[in-house]
């Protein structure tokens, strides 16, 4: 009886000491920027919340409420963590770039590569070569600056197709759609190129307007804009609502374009930029709950869920296919 005593006193001292490594924590805020549809975005992160609850629990984390939100811009997801009021964010490279003086970097995507990474950019246009989504599993993307199907688009398309090296004059003389500052696709990126192929910049360009992805999109099929810049899957998001009527929208919901041709042959790429460092799972150093020991669970615990297949395709809304431990200094290139 003494023993059996002892025995269950020394299981009792073991099961406190677990519960009082156990951290507790309220809620756990998660936000995404808005690069998708927020309402697919919220549905197909729908079951996340009870997987990380799940998972952290494993490594000593009792988290009350998980919430997801999708932010109003990528600014407004990068600022909301710099003030500490979001805990974890998923940020394109650019976005945390601008913001990591608070945020720190844990984790950076891994996605399909395509089947085309060339730098020569007549490489991509038309059917034939028709990017897939088969390529190894990579940690970046490339940025793609591509001539609308206007007639000035079509000549510089026509030049770049030809072999000819277009001037800075050729591409003052467009009307360009970019995205916001900190998009790495929508402007840091085709910045640098135009930095590093004219020592101009997108604010030296004559005529620029801001358009979110589908705007521009839909500005090109409408020959509204001769230029717009795009990360280099982009055609393959709208191949389908280029040729679905506009007064339709295609199976995703997006909005039909009306075009009768190809997007691979009437979008036409006329620059290619250097690759950028994927998407960042990143950890805001002003969370009331910011620790290297809770930045190392967050590691496990996203490699852990996207290793398997619900959490496969919960990131499949982001196309995320895996993700790999990240340090500040990959993110260097970003920082114009």
């Amino acid at each position: 009886m003494k023993k059996l005593l002892t025995l269950a006193l020394a299981l009792m001292l073991c099961v406190l000491s677990v519960s009082a490594m156990a951290v507790s924590m309220d809620k756990l805020t998660f936000q995404v920027v808005p690069s998708k549809d927020a309402d697919v975005i919220i549905t197909g992160t729908a079951n996340l919340p009870e997987l990380v609850k799940a998972e952290m629990a494993k490594h000593g984390y009792e988290i009350g409420e998980v919430e997801i939100s999708v932010g109003t811009s990528y600014e407004a997801t990068g600022e909301a963590m710099c003030a500490g009021a979001i805990d974890i964010g998923w940020l394109p490279g650019g976005t945390y770039a601008l913001y990591s003086d608070d945020t720190e970097v844990i984790l950076t995507a891994t996605r399909n590569g395509l089947s085309n990474d060339s730098t020569n950019p007549a490489d991509w246009n038309g059917e034939a070569n028709k990017t897939l989504k088969d390529g190894p599993q990579v940690t970046f993307y490339r940025s793609l600056i591509y001539a609308a199907p206007t007639e000035y688009g079509k000549q510089l398309a026509a030049k770049v197709n030809a072999g000819e090296k277009l001037t800075w004059e050729d591409l003052d003389g467009a009307t360009w759609a970019v995205q916001k500052t900190s998009s790495s696709a929508g402007y840091i990126y085709p910045t640098l190129w135009l930095m590093e192929n004219y020592d101009k910049k997108i604010s030296d360009l004559s005529n620029v307007v801001q358009l979110g992805y589908a705007d521009a999109f839909a500005q090109a099929a409408a020959e509204q804009v001769d230029v717009i810049v795009c990360y280099a899957d982009g055609r393959r998001d709208y191949e389908a609502a280029w040729n679905t009527a506009t007064d339709a929208k295609d199976a995703t919901g997006k909005a039909g374009m009306g075009r009768t041709d190809t997007i691979w042959n009437e979008l036409n790429v006329i620059g290619v930029t250097e690759g950028i460092y994927n998407d960042t799972v990143a950890i805001s150093k002003e969370s009331q709950f910011y620790t290297p020991e809770l930045k190392e669970a967050l590691q496990n615990c996203f490699i852990n869920i996207i290793n398997t297949e619900e959490g496969k395709a919960i990131f499949a809304v982001y196309s995320h296919e895996g993700y790999v431990r990240a340090v500040d200094s990959d993110y260097d290139p970003a920082r114009l």
